[in-house]
């Protein structure tokens, strides 16, 4: 298999959590000529639909919104310009494990969690999964979630468990021959939001008379919004934010079209979309900026 000089895998566990975490990431990569590889841990069946005309394939109803993520998911690819994109294990190996939340305001786990949930997959039988999938793509840099899944989803904590693991297995030698030869990833981030970006935004709305996050206060900011200088890499995707805005809106029944994250005005749009952050778990850091930040999640890499 050839593949190019650069490439990038990216680990999510619903369809159009890539989009609005990387998606602008995504684009650049591809429009610069990376091979961008995408794994997807389930098929969202839990999410909560906010097209009236599908309502009917809810979990508690038809339960076919899974089988409709994976039409929305393609759609989205097609957006940013993912040729490669895949389920973990094949549609449907894993289910998502749906979640509650809590009275500290981040998601968890509910408590009747059906055995085929991603939360209740065996995570050497998961990891092996993914195994197979470094092993043949073998890219450099590996993006993911922080270990708390960013605000608390089992899903996305289960898919860094996973994605951490596989990479740990895949560039074991001896481990497991039979799904490829070693491959060790040179750097793996956590995918992060910045706490002063997301302030400057909050306040750039005000100032322009939008009122789509009043509730959120500028000086006090959620617990995923972390300070600059606990991040690592700042991509700058102002020339593929149109991309990204569109796979968004490719996720319909997860994401309202006319809602809040599309009332912006085009400048405040690149403002707030186009740049995204990262936190550097395994690798050294590359050369970085005046801003202190890396501007590639390949700086460094030989």
């Amino acid at each position: 298999m050839s593949l190019p000089d650069r490439r990038l895998l990216l680990v999510h566990a619903h369809p159009d959590d890539e989009s609005i975490n990387n998606g602008a990431t995504m684009a650049r990569y591809v429009s610069e000529g990376a091979h961008v590889t995408l794994v997807t841990c389930t098929l969202g069946e839990e999410g909560e639909i906010l097209t009236p005309d599908i309502a009917h394939y809810a979990a508690d109803a038809e339960d076919r919104l899974g089988e409709h993520r994976i039409g929305e998911l393609a759609e989205a690819m097609k957006e940013l310009g993912v040729t490669d994109h895949r389920f973990l294990g094949g549609p449907g190996r894993f289910r998502d494990s749906g979640m509650v939340w809590g009275e500290d305001g981040n998601a968890a786990a509910g408590e009747n969690v059906r055995p085929d949930a991603f939360w209740a997959a065996d995570l050497t039988e998961a990891a092996n999964l993914l195994v197979e999938v470094i092993r043949e793509v073998r890219p450099q840099v590996l993006v993911t979630y922080d270990e708390f899944g960013n605000y608390g989803h089992p899903d996305h904590i289960q898919a860094h468990r996973v994605a951490m693991y596989a990479a740990q297995l895949a560039g074991t030698r001896s481990y497991r021959r039979d799904l490829g030869a070693r491959w060790e990833i040179d750097k793996i981030y956590w995918t992060a939001m910045s706490a002063s970006h997301m302030r400057e935004g909050l306040i750039a709305l005000r100032e322009n008379g939008d009122t789509a996050f009043e509730d959120w206060d500028p000086d006090q900011m959620p617990p995923f919004a972390l300070a600059d200088a606990d991040l690592d890499a700042r991509i700058d995707g102002n020339r593929w934010v149109d991309a990204k805005l569109d796979a968004m809106r490719a996720h319909a029944s997860q994401i309202a079209v006319d809602g809040p994250f599309f009332a912006l005005s085009n400048n405040l749009g690149n403002q707030v979309w186009g740049t995204e952050f990262y936190r550097l778990a395994v690798g050294e850091r590359g050369p970085v900026g005046e801003d202190g930040f890396e501007d590639d999640l390949f700086a460094g890499i030989r």
